[in-house]
């Protein structure tokens, strides 16, 4: 599909995001708001393509408020424009992002019970705040100090607990999530999870859930050849096999270059106002 054919409209963060196809050729979509997702898989079996169809739906959403850390920056990168931050590989700036983003909840929270609320809704005008992470065990396993590493972990694991009544959606993706990657503590809160293709069933059943192998639920039984196929845990419950839409580099740029636009036109949107009270929103440069 040429970039200047492809159909360009406003979305919401709380429409459900289409993912892909199920094997009866059924729309497959999930909605995001007040959820989570941890995505794995070997190298090659779809992770960033997944991340990059929940990426797009945030950046097209005028409620949505993209913060992006990509340790390989080329997953995420050519979304940067469309993003409130964008983190390289620093885990440095990615821990003063996560502490920015508890610094957010904490004041969500406390309007919250101002107005006797226990969670955001649409009706409120706050944006929601989309947090994918490519590679989380680049921060939380391989860069930095130990001290950093288990500092990151703690952060995360924080906005992973309690980020979804104030509106903060993580999504990471991570080629081995084992205890060493992502402590099972955090691995626990996710309420959705997307495995593709896995090597052994323990770890197929470390992305989906205890068990799921055995009732026959494996992402080893992928086809190494089925890139973008993978199960899919998440409102029905019960895995379902998906093979995730698929994104060119030049529907990305185009689509990217798209919403950077609306974004900049609509710096001063009215979902940036939660009533009288404003939420700020931070620049890219903006520190913690």
């Amino acid at each position: 599909m040429a970039a200047d054919s492809i159909p360009v409209a406003p979305l919401s963060i709380w429409e459900p995001v289409h993912l892909g196809t199920d094997e009866l050729g059924r729309r497959v979509e999930v909605t995001l708001a007040e959820r989570n997702m941890l995505i794995g898989g070997e190298p090659g079996g779809g992770k960033s393509v997944a991340l990059q169809l929940i990426v797009a739906h945030g950046a097209l959403s005028a409620d949505c408020r993209l913060i992006l850390i990509d340790g390989k920056r080329v997953e995420l990168g050519l979304w940067r424009d469309c993003a409130e931050r964008f983190i390289g590989p620093s885990i440095d700036e990615a821990i003063d992002t996560l502490h920015w983003l508890q610094a957010q909840i904490d004041q969500r929270t406390d309007e919250l019970l101002a107005r006797q609320l226990r969670k955001i809704t649409p009706g409120l005008g706050w944006p929601v705040y989309l947090v994918p992470v490519d590679e989380v065990a680049y921060y939380s396993a391989t860069v930095g100090t130990p001290v950093a590493q288990k500092e990151f972990n703690a952060c995360n694991r924080d906005i992973v607990a309690r980020g979804r009544a104030p509106g903060i959606i993580p999504v990471e993706a991570t080629q081995r999530p084992s205890a060493d990657i992502i402590p099972t503590s955090l691995r626990d809160l996710f309420g959705y999870r997307w495995a593709f293709r896995c090597s052994t069933e323990a770890s197929s059943d470390t992305i989906l859930g205890h068990g799921w192998a055995s009732m026959g639920y494996s992402a080893t039984e992928i086809d190494p050849k089925a890139r973008g196929v993978g199960w899919l845990r998440a409102e029905e419950g019960i895995p379902r096999r998906v093979k995730a839409a698929y994104l060119t580099d030049e529907d990305i740029i185009h689509l990217a270059a798209w919403a950077a636009q609306a974004r900049a036109t609509h710096a001063d949107h009215p979902a940036d106002q939660a009533g009288g009270t404003v939420i700020p929103l931070h620049s890219k440069g903006d520190a913690a």
